[in-house]
């Protein structure tokens, strides 16, 4: 055996030990990946999780049931409405609170606003680990227009606080859908072009069909959610097939992988899902803002809310998968437990086995791909 800089990397007979992460660009967080190979080819891949550990869980024994909304944003931190989604539905089946109409309708505008913001994100970075600079610049620039929207509804750019307890915090007004047109305008002239730049790009084809395969059992087994899951070309999508909110009021598809290039299940599967979802969520907005009241209550709010005891179980599809609360309450100020599902950590949990026998290079396209965000694994 032959060591190298201290356990950095080291030799033992022909195989290498290498520490990817936890500091490396294409960790997608703060995440460390010990990978084992022989040559070129990955024998085993083991993520080593926990450095953006925050005790969510912990902490929200200890504040209102309000107080637990600003935990759940710092989650997924480029989707957060995603999580208060489903936290604030578990509260309102246990407390019995109803929710407006014209605030069911602002929360379906939301969440999908913030999931063309994340598909943007995942789109550019995807670029940044594949080695293309251009798509990330173009992401980013129509990126800032959803945060403007979302800036002047909530206040602020990243983390919300923008969905509530009874409804949302404020409603969406005349200036703000007049904002969400001229951005779904402009986007749908930018999204054929997002095509030429990556999606049918010949070297982008290259690095990404037939890579990082997850198959529909191994999906299944690690109960993997969202556009992973689709990409295998099962159709499951909590928003079509248990819907809350006003879902099942609008037309729209469930995208799914379409095998054009490469195996279902594949790096490139799993990226057009969410090139297709942006689309899909674009048809949705363009139906919530023709269907939004423009007056009526829109937060059905409770001052010093005490849940009556019980438990329950509340879950919503972010732009990541399933994100789900298990509440418990006592009938106090505060939660008793608050247990949150993660579909990062689902998708990272399957990576020793669907990340073995690839290429050290396709590493980076496979972790990519799954699209996690590090501060909802570790939570």
């Amino acid at each position: 055996m032959r060591r190298l800089n201290g356990n950095r990397h080291f030799f033992e007979g022909d195989t290498l030990f290498v520490n990817m992460g936890p500091q490396h660009p294409s960790t997608h967080g703060v995440l460390r990946l010990l990978i084992e190979t022989d040559g070129e080819v990955v024998t085993k891949a083991e993520p080593k999780i926990g450095y953006l550990h925050r005790c969510f869980e912990k902490s929200a024994e200890g504040v209102s049931w309000e107080g637990v909304i600003p935990y759940t944003d710092r989650m997924d931190y480029v989707g957060p409405i995603g999580n208060e989604w489903p936290y604030c539905l578990a509260v309102e089946r246990l407390a019995g609170i109803e929710v407006p109409e014209r605030g069911e309708y602002c929360r379906v505008i939301a969440a999908e606003l913030q999931r063309i913001a994340s598909h943007l994100l995942a789109f550019g970075t995807y670029g940044l680990d594949i080695g293309a600079i251009t798509p990330f610049l173009h992401a980013f620039r129509d990126r800032e227009k959803v945060l403007d929207i979302l800036e002047y509804v909530s206040g602020a750019r990243l983390l919300y606080n923008y969905i509530r307890i009874g409804g949302v915090v404020r409603p969406f007004d005349e200036k703000a859908t007049a904002m969400i047109r001229d951005f779904l305008s402009d986007l749908a002239t930018r999204l054929p072009e997002y095509h030429q730049l990556l999606s049918y790009n010949n070297i982008f084809i290259e690095r990404t069909a037939g890579v990082g395969v997850i198959t529909r059992d191994q999906a299944l087994t690690y109960n993997i959610t969202g556009p992973n899951l689709r990409a295998t070309g099962i159709e499951w999508d909590l928003r079509r097939n248990d819907p809350y909110g006003f879902y099942d009021r609008f037309e729209f598809d469930v995208a799914v992988g379409t095998g054009e290039h490469g195996v279902l299940g594949d790096c490139w599967n799993r990226y057009i899902v969410r090139l297709i979802e942006i689309e899909e969520s674009m048809r949705i907005l363009e139906q919530a803002i023709t269907m939004l009241p423009t007056d009526g209550p829109f937060w059905n709010y409770k001052r010093n809310l005490k849940v009556p005891p019980g438990e329950t179980y509340a879950r919503a599809e972010s732009a990541r998968g399933e994100v789900g609360f298990y509440v418990v309450a006592n009938g106090e100020l505060k939660p008793f437990r608050v247990k949150a599902k993660s579909p990062c950590f689902c998708a990272l949990s399957g990576f020793p086995e669907y990340g073995t026998g690839m290429l050290l290079a396709d590493v980076v396209a496979t972790l990519g791909s799954i699209d996690i965000v590090l501060g909802e694994v570790d939570r």
